[in-house]
């Protein structure tokens, strides 16, 4: 899978994408304000007629739940943004915002950026996984595991818990501790968020009540989690998707086989904050959100990006384990000779 460096056509190609990303790897100060500020008016407008549904009906409330969360999915695309610098060109703009709208996410800002940074430092390469990843296991390491931990694969893999507990779990308890290899700057992100949320909370259960500000926040967080974790996911996770050992392991191949191209409706794509254009996102984190449709449909990257469609990702569902020898992700029912274990 490693370039040929040496080569002209190698040196071609990365001259092709590095020239294109350059176009777009800087913010417009005007165009991220105005996301930002559209973004909270339209999440907080949402958020008051989900609490106001309530003298209707609940299932009026669950209803408005759904947009309110892709709202806040779009927040969060926003406070990634800041995680890489490319939402302003000020660095300390973008964390002054990406703390703040950690809070909305339940998220901590400079824990969350470090662990993101990670995931992207090492994104594909089976020899680097366990941080700021999804936990996939190879078909060989899984065979060879004790009936335990294949258990508890089995159940970290299935979509209810992926999907559904796992990514409330997430967000709403996971988060709000921190590691033993955090740093100082991590600490107080995970325990000033906490503080944080625990008074934004106290002050909206005052205006709103206990019982309504749970019945408003609870199942919003629920589908926000939950597509928030699916987008990573499917990104990453998806039939065609290249993986490899380190010492064969190249960045611009694995930004674009690694991730896909996820191609999504217009309303998706703009709730989602065209996070499905990731090979361009991968190729270069510095380029903002609003800029990344206009990046990947340039020929150096469109000729060679998976591209998955919202049908097709839900095939993602059902793969489970990477085949090294067959080079593609695989279901429980597909390993290495024909066994289900």
């Amino acid at each position: 899978m490693k370039t040929d460096a040496r080569s002209p056509a190698a040196d071609s190609r990365s001259a092709d994408w590095r020239e294109v990303i350059s176009r777009y790897n800087s913010p417009d100060r005007w165009k991220s304000i105005l996301q930002l500020a559209s973004s909270l008016v339209l999440y907080a407008i949402l958020f008051y007629a989900m609490y106001r549904s309530l003298a209707v009906s609940w299932w009026l409330t669950l209803a408005l739940s759904v947009p309110t969360a892709g709202l806040l999915v779009r927040i969060f695309i926003i406070f990634h943004d800041c995680g890489h610098g490319s939402f302003f060109k000020s660095r300390r703009a973008c964390d002054a915002v990406g703390v703040a709208l950690g809070v909305l996410v339940f998220t901590p800002y400079f824990k969350w950026t470090h662990q993101h940074a990670v995931h992207h430092a090492t994104v594909g390469d089976l020899d680097r996984r366990g941080e700021g990843d999804v936990w996939t296991m190879t078909v060989e390491e899984y065979s060879k595991s004790p009936r335990w931990k294949r258990a508890l694969y089995r159940v970290y893999r299935s979509p209810f818990f992926l999907f559904g507990i796992g990514s409330f779990l997430l967000f709403v308890a996971m988060n709000r501790f921190d590691t033993r290899y955090s740093s100082r700057q991590d600490l107080v992100s995970v325990y000033g968020t906490d503080l944080a949320l625990a008074g934004l909370a106290t002050g909206l259960c005052m205006l709103m009540r206990v019982r309504e500000y749970f019945l408003v926040q609870l199942p919003l967080l629920f589908f926000a989690a939950a597509a928030g974790v699916w987008l990573f996911y499917v990104q990453h996770q998806f039939e065609g998707v290249v993986w490899s050992r380190h010492g064969d392991w190249d960045y611009r191949t694995v930004a674009l086989r690694g991730s896909s191209f996820y191609r999504l409706p217009k309303v998706l794509q703009w709730f989602t904050g065209n996070i499905g254009h990731h090979h361009a996102h991968h190729l270069s984190p510095r380029i903002p959100n609003y800029k990344l449709p206009a990046c990947s449909s340039e020929d150096a990257l469109a000729r060679e990006a998976n591209v998955i469609s919202l049908k097709s990702s839900m095939r993602s569902l059902f793969l489970r384990l990477w085949d090294e020898k067959g080079g593609r992700m695989v279901g429980f029912r597909k390993l290495a000779g024909g066994t289900n274990h």
